[in-house]
């Protein structure tokens, strides 16, 4: 276990992060899909008020900044034109089914409970950035997904007592993040393997 001061560094790398995002938005390169971005900055911010009322210290950093990021992002695509990917049919329904699972985190008292709920939430809130990634993954940035494995790799390093409602948040970013680079680079991974046959 490292010690919790190490959090502010995880803080660093987000931020770091999320302004290449930014700065490939500003560009034209990069469109968020605000279904997905909207419920991400809802589902951690809620998760990390949770496992800070659940013993977590600086820990929860990373997660925190994982609802704190994503309001940089939409603010940021509001004030540019065409600052954000067209929302589809099929992006309104993983949109309402992750506000609902956030709704049924909201009824529950159970800490456990409340953050599966809202890892339930985020991972429906993401398909639409996966499939987007996966069809069109020159629309994204990397950098920021990076950022949000290691930070959350980082987070996991400073946690003191490992109950589920504490590192649940963290370990399933980190799935969820590979998930979406692992979307944007298989293109290239495909290409890559041919080239060398």
């Amino acid at each position: 276990m490292l010690s919790e001061k190490i959090g502010y560094i995880a803080v660093l790398i987000q931020l770091i992060g999320v302004s290449f995002y930014i700065r490939d938005m500003l560009r034209g390169n990069t469109k968020p899909n605000l279904v997905s971005w909207v419920v991400w900055a809802l589902a951690p911010l809620i998760g990390s008020w949770l496992s800070v009322k659940a013993g977590a210290g600086l820990s929860v950093l990373p997660v925190f900044m994982a609802g704190f990021n994503p309001i940089l992002v939409i603010i940021i695509a509001f004030v540019i034109k065409k600052g954000y990917w067209k929302i589809t049919k099929f992006d309104i329904y993983c949109g309402v089914l992750a506000i609902f699972a956030l709704f049924l985190w909201f009824l529950t008292n159970n800490f456990a409970l409340s953050i599966l709920f809202a890892i339930i939430s985020d991972l429906l809130a993401s398909i639409p950035t996966i499939v987007k990634s996966w069809n069109y993954p020159d629309t994204e940035t990397s950098a920021t997904y990076f950022g949000g494995i290691i930070a959350n790799i980082v987070g996991l390093l400073i946690i003191k007592n490992w109950i589920f409602s504490i590192y649940a948040l963290g370990l399933y970013f980190i799935v969820v993040n590979i998930i979406i680079v692992f979307a944007i680079y298989h293109k290239k991974m495909l290409y890559f393997s041919h080239v060398k046959k």
